[in-house]
């Protein structure tokens, strides 16, 4: 196989066929390459929901790409005809002095957002299948919710290839070759020029841009899903939820589908290679202690069956911001990565982002020096642009 393209895009996860979408959507000659057949569990995007919030823990820079996203996955939406979004809500609980509980109200009060307090009391009557003690606090946010993350992925998907854009699939990409005019993609189906290329490979993003010395982890997290019974665990009656307290951080959402109560663990990881990793949740005993400890701590009404669990792999920079830019040795390469296990919500407003980029040379959203390739730490050594 062969071709020539406007754009290549390595890697379609979740901001990979977003940005097909919206650059395929603007009349761009759009090919995705990638090692699965998205949406797949080999990755990043995969475990049936994905947290949505606008007053996030994260820091106020990500607070009005969350509100542009949230737009944007309803405009998804009503193009695919999917549902996408699940507005249980989100409830943020813990100690009042986190960092994260701070950080979260600072981000209410400097963007205007609604954020409902509740004491530990008022949490239990409204939602009784919450036990807290007394000294936590929790901070609704009622106009967020849940995103149905292989749902959405399939959405781009769909769209992408009605505006005429190709995907090869089940396709290793090894390496990237410079030209005059653009960037050849040499892979295991053969070589595909662009004139511009974007990476999004997520876990992958350090092996194929080896020569830049990038200071990315890839870790391993586990989520698992939990049975119920009756209704106290399941959407409408519980809204999705985050905890963080006692330097611990765990995340969770209602019985949506069926499926059962979904638990992660956000401050539990290990390192690992990407092309090793494997669907081996129960590997090690902590995989399924640690949910279990939660749930009888926080939420001892779950029956306790264990219905399944999963694994997957993200990419963490040091500061735990994302890296969107052009590729220091070459203007032709974005590089779109290290979304460090909180990148999927913003996928959406991410893919129009860097669809502007490449057509136009910037975006009308602009993002912040933080996102920057060239920023401190970053790198393993000093960054040069040529």
């Amino acid at each position: 196989m062969e071709g020539k393209y406007s754009v290549v895009i390595v890697g379609a996860g979740s901001v990979g066929m977003a940005a097909g979408y919206y650059l395929a959507k603007n009349g761009m000659d759009v090919l995705l390459i990638d090692a699965n057949s998205p949406p797949h569990d080999k990755g990043s995007h995969h475990g049936e929901t994905r947290l949505i919030r606008h007053a996030t823990g994260e820091g106020a820079e990500y607070v009005n790409l969350a509100l542009k996203a949230q737009d944007n996955w309803h405009e998804l939406e009503k193009e695919s005809g999917k549902t996408l979004f699940i507005p249980t809500g989100t409830l943020m609980v813990g100690e009042n002095d986190t960092p994260f509980i701070q950080q979260t109200i600072k981000s209410a009060e400097e963007h205007g957002l609604e954020l409902e307090e509740f004491s530990s009391k008022d949490v239990m009557r409204r939602w009784p299948g919450f036990d807290l003690p007394d000294h936590f606090t929790g901070y609704y946010e009622r106009s967020s919710g849940a995103l149905l993350n292989e749902q959405c992925i399939g959405a781009y998907r769909q769209e992408l290839l009605k505006y005429n854009a190709e995907i090869v699939e089940n396709t290793k990409v090894n390496t990237l070759e410079s030209h005059e005019n653009g960037v050849g993609v040499n892979t295991t189906k053969g070589m595909f020029y662009g004139d511009q290329v974007i990476i999004a490979v997520g876990a992958w993003i350090g092996e194929l841009l080896s020569s830049l010395k990038l200071s990315i982890q890839t870790v391993r997290k586990t989520l698992g899903w939990f049975g119920t019974e009756g209704t106290l665990y399941k959407y409408p009656f519980l809204p999705s939820f985050y905890f963080s307290y006692e330097g611990h951080k765990y995340y969770g959402f209602p019985d949506i589908t069926g499926s059962g109560v979904k638990i992660g663990r956000n401050d539990s990881e290990r390192d690992i290679v990407p092309d090793l990793l494997e669907q081996d949740f129960g590997k090690y005993d902590n995989d399924q202690g640690d949910l279990n400890k939660f749930i009888k701590r926080f939420l001892p009404g779950l029956s306790g069956q264990f219905n399944y669990g999963r694994t997957c792999m993200i990419s963490k920079t040091p500061d735990k911001d994302f890296i969107i830019d052009r590729h220091p040795e070459n203007n032709h390469v974005l590089v779109a990565g290290g979304f460090s296990g909180h990148g999927f919500k913003y996928a959406s407003i991410l893919g129009e982002i860097i669809s502007e980029m490449i057509i136009d040379g910037k975006s009308k959203h602009p993002l912040p020096d933080k996102f920057s390739i060239t920023r401190e730490n970053i790198r393993n050594e000093k960054i040069v642009r040529y």
